[in-house]
């Protein structure tokens, strides 16, 4: 039977997605490791759980701002000119994570893995925008549960390592995966690489993204999402480690719960927002996220506390692959890199922002305040996003 063009083209975006999710998958396993090892990071380099939160918002900081160039440059050269160096970063970042001696090796390594992880970032999502047209919901849903993959890798390795060895131990063999993905992605990609100007729009790109009070509104509802995210996601273990008195295997293993309920449910919100309204399906997940965090911090039981974790995670894990959709619907072919980039970096300073407050204020008053704080952020966005 003869191949038709079809065939081959449906193949290589397969590959392609495969490719890039599974880099995705392994460098967000590196990175949530850090989440169930930060109470023994905490102990081993002595410092305060706020000096702890503001040198994970230094990560997310420097992830954020490599949003926009990362994107617009894998516009103006091509995905792969991007992706492949940012691959390659990670891979040094994460062999420094193994041999961090010191706050100050430390914070050096999450930047370097920051730097890596926002050139990576938005050129593969662009890609898979590029060839997946008609799924696009679907194909991000797919690549956005690599994260929840990772976390549940990153759960399981963390009990290994609190066991067996040192918090550092894992991270040499995630740069070892991560070249083994770089290598992959390189044979299969048919992208040369190409440097072109190195010239950003960055104000024509704002223009576009803050056109319309409909706009302007969506970009706060996802800022804050993504503010409650990296507060409940960072600190969650060591919540549940000093605030419900879980033991460190226990913690993880809940946290791992997060992780599965977002590795079914992501894929499913990314094509059912194919088929109906992102934005309306995104209010859903809000909103239920809101008041099953609440429960969460109020849950005097154990059973009731899981069953809330279960709920949360449903809730706010279908905002992913909708944010990163509904950016894409608005943006022009030629600048969709580029907008999608301006979008998360703002997305991401706020997500930066997360980590830093629930440590400060979980530091001066405690974890329910801080986490109360991140329902009221659900409930705004919901309604930001409920009247666009």
């Amino acid at each position: 039977m003869t191949e038709t063009p079809t065939d081959d083209a449906d193949r290589y975006a397969t590959r392609m997605l495969l490719a890039v999710s599974l880099g995705w998958a392994v460098l967000q396993a590196g990175r949530f490791l850090l989440s169930p090892l930060l109470p023994a990071i905490i102990t081993d380099l002595g410092i305060t759980e706020a000096t702890a939160g503001l040198a994970l918002a230094a990560f997310q900081g420097v992830y954020a701002v490599t949003q926009y160039p990362g994107g617009e440059y894998s516009d103006n050269w091509n995905r792969t000119t991007l992706i492949v160096p940012g691959l390659v970063i990670l891979v040094v970042g994460f062999l420094l994570f193994g041999v961090v001696s010191s706050l100050a090796t430390f914070v050096v390594a999450a930047v370097v893995v920051g730097l890596g992880k926002g050139l990576f970032a938005i050129p593969s999502r662009a890609l898979l925008s590029d060839l997946f047209t008609a799924r696009r919901g679907r194909a991000l849903g797919i690549y956005a549960a690599g994260t929840d993959l990772g976390g549940l890798l990153a759960s399981g390795v963390a009990v290994l390592a609190l066991t067996y060895a040192t918090w550092r131990a894992p991270f040499v063999p995630v740069a070892a995966v991560l070249a083994a993905v770089t290598l992959l992605f390189v044979v299969w990609t048919r992208e040369e690489f190409h440097v072109g100007s190195a010239s950003l729009d960055l104000f024509g790109t704002i223009r576009r993204l803050v056109a319309s009070s409909e706009q302007r509104g969506t970009l706060v509802a996802f800022a804050l999402f993504y503010f409650m995210v990296g507060g409940f996601i960072n600190f969650f273990p060591t919540y549940l480690a000093q605030a419900r008195g879980f033991s460190d295997g226990l913690a993880s293993a809940t946290f791992a719960i997060v992780f599965a309920v977002g590795l079914g449910i992501k894929p499913v919100a990314g094509g059912l927002g194919d088929r109906y309204s992102r934005r309306s399906i995104a209010v859903v997940g809000l909103l239920l996220a809101a008041v099953a965090l609440a429960a969460l911090v109020l849950a005097e039981s154990r059973l009731v506390l899981w069953a809330a974790v279960v709920v949360t995670a449903a809730g706010y894990k279908t905002g992913f692959p909708l944010a990163d959709a509904i950016i894409m619907d608005d943006a022009p072919a030629d600048g969709m890199g580029a907008d999608l980039g301006a979008a998360r970096a703002l997305f991401l300073g706020a997500n930066a922002l997360g980590p830093a407050y629930v440590g400060v204020v979980a530091t001066y008053a405690g974890y329910a305040p801080a986490f109360g704080g991140l329902v009221v952020c659900l409930l705004v966005a919901a309604v930001l996003l409920l009247r666009g």
